[in-house]
């Protein structure tokens, strides 16, 4: 376990009844990391996480790993709607899209690499469970963002990575398209994990699930539309993420 400090929140309570089987990461979103921490920690946010790591590496725990910490709010993956009792979530220090989204910076990613690995290890958590917040909640929530380095972690045994395919010409889908191939595209994510409906229309909520797989893995272009790449990138983490929900 790297080395860490302890400021407590208050903001946790009982894990209800399920395993700890998946780890979701964050930015904080706050235009300083001081800010950030006092709020998780502020009775009157009503919000925490288990750790939080700060832009030069350090690591605070907040919430024991064993308590419900409050991070992902309403969220889903699989069918399971309560990500909180099954779930570690880390936040990590970063302003994010709304204060100018600045890199991540190399201490910190080391430290993120070093934490996550040593609770993937100790609590077996399967890499197609390690999660962006904005992959259990597409609909809300946009970080960690495409910044973040999906593929280090990957390269360190945490989470999972496929190289995306380039972005080029060729058919796509987006918002107002109707048909199987939709269908068919819904049914694909909806496989991989997020909450959608599988009904064969592009609509908004259809959009959001598209770009938050593209925010994970196809960074390198975040619109929304299913295009041969997202596509194409996506079939590529079925084929290698395929085994059954837990």
């Amino acid at each position: 376990m790297p080395d860490y400090t302890v400021t407590p929140s208050p903001n946790h309570g009982e894990r209800r009844d399920a395993p700890v089987d998946m780890l979701i990461l964050h930015y904080t979103g706050m235009e300083s990391a001081e800010a950030a921490h006092a709020w998780l920690c502020d009775p009157a946010s009503q919000v925490s996480a288990h750790y939080f790591i700060h832009e030069d590496g350090r690591i605070a725990q907040l919430v024991a790993e064993d308590r419900r910490a409050w991070h992902a709010g309403v969220a889903s993956w699989h069918g399971e709607s309560d990500i909180n009792s099954r779930s570690i979530g880390i936040e990590i220090a970063n302003p994010g899209h709304m204060h100018g989204y600045p890199d991540f910076p190399e201490a910190q990613m080391v430290a993120v690499v070093a934490l996550c690995g040593d609770i993937c290890t100790r609590l077996a958590i399967p890499a197609r469970r390690v999660l962006a917040h904005s992959d259990v909640a597409p609909a809300r929530k946009v970080d960690p963002g495409e910044k973040f380095d999906w593929a280090r972690l990957a390269a360190n045994g945490v989470g999972h990575w496929v190289e995306p395919e380039p972005i080029g010409g060729g058919r796509f889908l987006q918002r107002g398209d109707t048909g199987q191939p939709v269908e068919a595209l819904q049914a694909m994510l909806a496989s991989h994990g997020y909450g959608i409906d599988v009904n064969g229309a592009f609509d908004l909520a259809t959009e959001q699930v598209v770009a938050a797989f593209q925010r994970h893995f196809r960074p390198a272009r975040v619109d929304g539309v299913a295009d041969e790449s997202t596509i194409k990138t996506l079939h590529a983490v079925l084929q290698e993420t395929a085994a059954p929900a837990p």
